[in-house]
């Protein structure tokens, strides 16, 4: 309920970044709770689409690249509009699995090794996107491995199935 509270600014609209107002390739960009914004070495904001028919990275498709495409742009323009790091200096990545079903982009500083950055779990937007524009079906036929937790709920669902 979180993100559509910020999405529908009836919460944190101070902080909101950029916003791209478009229902269907739009977004909001807002600083992520992990950062307290008082230095750039640990910059961690999150791009929040305002769509919410697309919950992962597997609900992607190239029908999705305008969005994708406006999210990289002018998340990397507001980044460097507002804090002057430049894009090169910039992680920009979606996780699967996510931490909650509402598709969202990740942009960190290259310098901080945020939680979920590691290659088993993120998937760099460019990549994504020039995935989806030689395969539409991609994230639909593609494995994804990902990490799990001893303690999340799901590794116990692939152990009573007998699938690991």
């Amino acid at each position: 309920q979180w993100v559509y509270n910020i999405l529908e600014k009836k919460a944190e609209a101070d902080r909101i970044i950029h916003e791209n107002p478009d229902p269907c390739d739009g977004f909001v960009l807002v600083p992520d709770f992990k950062w307290n914004q008082n230095q750039l070495d640990d910059l961690y904001l999150i791009a929040l689409v305002h769509r919410r028919d697309i919950k992962s990275l597997r609900d992607l498709s190239a029908e999705h690249l305008p969005l994708l495409r406006n999210i990289l742009r002018e998340g990397k323009e507001a980044i460097v509009k507002r804090f002057a790091v430049p894009a090169s200096q910039l992680r920009i990545y979606l996780h699967y699995q996510p931490s909650y079903h509402h598709l969202h982009v990740h942009f960190t500083a290259l310098s901080y090794d945020a939680p979920g950055s590691s290659v088993e779990r993120a998937h760099l937007l460019a990549d994504v996107i020039d995935n989806l524009a030689m395969d539409t079906a991609y994230y639909q036929k593609r494995a994804l491995t990902f990490p799990l937790r001893a303690d999340e709920p799901l590794l116990k669902k692939f152990q009573e199935a007998g699938r690991f």
